[in-house]
């Protein structure tokens, strides 16, 4: 029997690859914290890229299974900006 990938719960970290835009951070933020609400600011970095077209927002966040990661990366992916979730 093989071990899990992951054991949970976990701090887990996610990238989140979006289209710079006004308040593209809080919105994330606001996504992750439906489904971890301890996520604060201070584990959230943002980078933008070489152009500014896109920005990389990297939250650790309490990861407690795999369906809550699933839900979240669904939830990620509905928003508008966002183009990849890692």
């Amino acid at each position: 029997m093989s071990r899990p990938r992951i054991e949970f719960p976990c701090d887990y970290p996610i990238k989140v690859i979006a289209e710079s835009q006004i308040g593209l951070v809080e919105e994330v933020v606001a996504i992750v914290r439906k489904h971890d609400p301890g996520v604060d600011m201070g584990r959230v970095s943002e980078r933008a890229s070489r152009q500014g077209n896109y920005n990389s927002i990297t939250i650790n966040f309490r990861a407690t299974g795999e369906i809550q990661l699933k839900q979240l990366f669904a939830d990620l992916k509905e928003c508008d900006a966002v183009r990849l979730v890692l």
